[in-house]
């Protein structure tokens, strides 16, 4: 038999949750998707590359896994923290035909960018758990030379800061450091009904493909803290948000007028501030070495 006719062979999913006791649990942040429509929509999204690993977080009963696997995905490894869920996707693992391996982890706890070597692109589709989700993300973009691409489902309001154009109330840090290393598209929404338990929120499916270099030039750390600065005291002027990290001086050197607000900026103007911010550290830096030298 064919993968595809194994896995259409498998009892339903409301099914396999009765079986195996697999209530959705608050604190594991689970809300199970088990619209087949929806599941295998947001596998093409994905447009998987049958010769790269995909890696799912969070499957649970394993809807969008079987999605994965019916969309020519020749490698999953699917991260469970949850060990009834584990026990769930064994009749999956066998109908996948080898494709397919369960690990009982928590993704907050794996360095996903290591396996296979950073240079064996790999690629995440996940419908993550509200809780850790934005946490996540921020790690993988820490190593995003090592993926191909992130599907990714998150609450919509999460998903409207990371796709967020200058000008915007949703416009901060998190759209700033995703838009600068990544192309971003919002798919599509998913309404709470098509959950077990329905969440109180809409969710949305993003995508996010790793330029080959950031848009600008900058260093992510700096860029990364100033962003952080400045949208912590968002509705103040920078020359005030900004005044730990030097204020004016700092706003000077990048050539950027203090008066100005942080989402009225562009990102390349935050690359700009996040090299002034470099280049002011480092010739501190070199000052207090000449004095050390003179003493």
């Amino acid at each position: 038999m064919t993968i595809e006719a194994d896995i259409a062979a498998l009892p339903p999913l409301k099914e396999i949750i009765r079986k195996h006791k697999l209530d959705a649990r608050r604190k594991l942040g689970q809300n199970f998707l088990l619209d087949l429509n929806l599941t295998g929509r947001i596998a093409r999204e994905a447009m998987i590359n049958p010769d790269q690993t995909v890696i799912e977080i969070g499957p649970g009963p394993g809807g969008l896994t079987r999605a994965i696997l019916m969309a020519g995905a020749k490698h999953v490894i699917a991260i469970e923290k949850d060990s009834r869920a584990i026990a769930a996707l064994q009749p999956l693992v066998e109908a996948s035909q080898g494709r397919l391996e369960i690990m009982e982890a928590d993704a907050l706890d794996i360095a996903i960018h290591e396996w296979g070597g950073n240079d064996q692109p790999k690629q995440i589709i996940a419908n993550l758990p509200y809780n850790i989700a934005t946490p996540l993300l921020m790690g993988w973009l820490d190593h995003i030379k090592s993926f191909s691409s992130l599907t990714l489902m998150f609450q919509r309001e999460v998903a409207e800061r990371i796709t967020a154009s200058p000008n915007t109330s949703t416009f901060g840090r998190l759209s700033i450091i995703c838009q600068w290393l990544t192309k971003t598209q919002h798919c599509f929404d998913i309404p709470p009904s098509a959950f077990v338990p329905p969440p109180k929120v809409t969710s949305s499916v993003v995508r996010l493909v790793p330029f080959d270099k950031p848009q600008f030039a900058a260093k992510q750390e700096q860029l990364q803290r100033v962003a952080k600065t400045a949208f912590n005291q968002r509705r103040k002027m920078l020359r005030a948000s900004l005044r730990g990290l030097g204020g004016q001086q700092l706003l000077d050197h990048a050539n950027i007028n203090g008066e100005r607000r942080p989402e009225q900026l562009s990102i390349e103007e935050f690359c700009a501030i996040a090299n002034a911010l470099n280049f002011i550290g480092a010739n501190q830096g070199n000052d207090q070495g000449a004095n050390k030298g003179n003493d």
